[in-house]
């Protein structure tokens, strides 16, 4: 999605107080005492950066017995409902990590091929879309989807599809008009394998490539393939597209500026760029169980999901990883902080979700106000420093 939607349904933010909640943190030893440094971090947070509503943290760290959720601030500023652990939020782009994780689950099970032409899993009016800009949609394989590496532009990189907004805010899209309208606003950024470029309608293609293989629609699909079940996932859901879980509360309230996500309908993001609905607890144990062995069956699915296409120039536009070769694999950043490998993935309303391998831990964060969204990277860091002093700590302790 673009920087801002400057849309036109205005929202008052009102003040708020910080409320506190905590769910699964041990109650005594080394682990409590990370929590509270960890709920510390959250409620600081809201403290100091009073234009953030609310923001929710959950951190799971079996090598220090930890599996925590924490939050603080206000899921509805206009009410004053405080956020909970519980309350979810829409997680935008870090869809693209669940979706990219069906695709290999059907690669792993022999139901595509990660080199497959798009043309093979695509109805013929997307393909006759696509060669009618120029892209030549036999060249172009699902590992360019994957990779962000195909040379289609971005439907929501156009300013026309923030005026189509800005016109009709509850527009109900379809996958269709989105690629339609990635076709009518841009050209081809370049031959497959020739640009990287994140983009959103590359993941819309791809989330037909899982209905059509899985025989089910979307949401179905990727909860059978990724395993909710297995994964003990309780809040999470695509919205629109299947009803909430019972007993889940509504999605807390998102801002972008003065403008709340409720006054957009959610089919602006929803067909595989974006889509899920899910809690912070939820999003932390996907990511753990997807880099230790709990989503795919085989070693190499994860090692071939962290490979991307080599060779591939910057696309347009600002520099950042969006547009830098070399750091987006398949559904995942991969990048070096403080000395640590994280595999990671953020979404637009203000959310991020990683994992260390070196210290196997998994976060995931949300704010509510994606003004506020440098606060992520504050988290994250706080975080990875406080497991790693708990780690070193353990390690010195059994070393004596």
């Amino acid at each position: 999605m673009r920087d801002q939607l400057l849309l036109v349904v205005a929202f008052a933010v009102l003040g708020f107080t910080i409320a506190g909640c905590r769910a699964d943190a041990p109650s005594s030893g080394a682990g409590a005492g990370l929590a509270r440094e960890l709920q510390g971090l959250v409620d600081a947070a809201v403290r100091d950066h009073p234009n953030v509503p609310a923001v929710a943290l959950a951190v799971v760290a079996p090598r220090l017995g930890l599996a925590w959720e924490g939050s603080a601030g206000v899921a509805d500023p206009a009410s004053g409902e405080p956020m909970t652990p519980g309350r979810p939020v829409l997680v935008a782009s870090n869809t693209k990590t669940f979706v990219a994780a069906a695709i290999l689950r059907l690669w792993e099970q022999g139901r595509l091929e990660l080199d497959d032409p798009i043309a093979d899993h695509l109805p013929a009016e997307l393909v006759d879309m696509l060669r009618g800009d120029g892209y030549d949609p036999l060249a172009i394989t699902l590992r360019h989807l994957l990779t962000h590496t195909s040379g289609l532009f971005d439907h929501t990189e156009s300013p026309h599809y923030l005026e189509r907004i800005i016109a009709d805010p509850l527009h109900r899209w379809t996958r269709t008009e989105q690629v339609a309208a990635a076709m009518a606003w841009g050209d081809p950024l370049g031959a497959p394998g020739e640009v990287y470029c994140y983009s959103d309608t590359g993941y819309v293609l791809l989330g037909e490539v899982v209905e059509r293989a899985a025989g089910k629609p979307l949401p179905a699909a990727v909860r059978e393939l990724v395993g909710f079940e297995r994964l003990g996932f309780r809040s999470t859901w695509w919205e629109l597209l299947e009803p909430r879980p019972a007993g889940v509360p509504e999605r807390a309230h998102q801002l972008d500026g003065d403008f709340d996500s409720f006054a957009i309908d959610p089919s602006i993001d929803l067909y595989g760029g974006g889509g899920l609905v899910a809690t912070m607890g939820d999003l932390a144990r996907f990511m753990r169980g997807l880099f230790t062995g709990q989503v795919f069956a085989k070693r190499a699915t994860l090692d071939t999901m962290l490979t991307t296409i080599a060779g591939a120039r910057p696309g347009p536009g600002a520099e950042g990883p969006k547009t830098t070769p070399g750091i987006y694999r398949m559904g995942v950043f991969v990048v070096e902080e403080q000395g640590l490998t994280l595999y990671r993935h953020t979404g637009y309303w203000g959310t991020v979700a990683s994992y260390s391998p070196e210290l196997d831990v998994a976060l995931a964060a949300a704010v509510t106000q994606r003004d506020g969204k440098a606060l992520l990277g504050e988290l994250e860091k706080g975080v990875l420093n406080l497991a790693r002093t708990a780690v070193a700590e353990r390690s010195a302790a059994g070393d004596r």
